[in-house]
């Protein structure tokens, strides 16, 4: 018996160290992205990373047949969008650095799953529990942000002394 068990773990420990040498390198990109940190510089984004990948991996015997690297963005999704209404009352930006640094956490995640991870708007909109309409709004208010990033105030004009 004991030696079955022993058998079944160490599967299950090459199974997920497999599983993260493939996933991890993605995973932590799209961390990173969510935490708006510079690549070199995302302590947050692996302390992100390594809770997820730890959750995942204690469900790991559950999953039976759920796409792991699915099961592991969705932890990742979860623990951000917990961490950043935490952090930020949900609504404040992050400092700067990162591509995405300018956006809310709200629309970081949306921006992230919907256009690095390929998430399906539905899908989305369930894991964040918002409406469909609402997470094409968000992600549509955050790509004109990317595109069109808004204007510092106008330079001071220099005053002129009357002659």
């Amino acid at each position: 018996m004991r030696e079955r068990r022993a058998l079944q773990s160490a599967r299950r420990a090459r199974e997920f160290e497999t599983f993260v040498a493939g996933a991890a390198g993605r995973l932590l990109h799209a961390a990173t992205l969510l935490t708006a940190e510079l690549p070199e510089a995302n302590p947050r984004a692996r302390r992100l990373l390594t809770l997820a990948l730890a959750h995942t991996y204690a469900r790991w015997d559950r999953l039976r047949g759920e796409d792991p690297y699915d099961r592991a963005r969705q932890e990742l999704a979860v623990r951000f969008a917990r961490t950043a209404w935490h952090q930020y009352g949900g609504l404040g930006r992050a400092r700067p650095g990162g591509v995405l640094a300018g956006l809310t956490p709200q629309e970081r995640l949306i921006l992230v799953l919907r256009l690095y991870e390929g998430v399906a708007e539905e899908q989305t909109a369930a894991l964040l529990g918002l409406p469909r309409e609402r997470v094409r709004t968000i992600c549509a208010r955050a790509m004109a942000t990317l595109l069109h990033p808004p204007r510092g105030p106008a330079p001071a004009l220099a005053k002129v002394a009357p002659s």
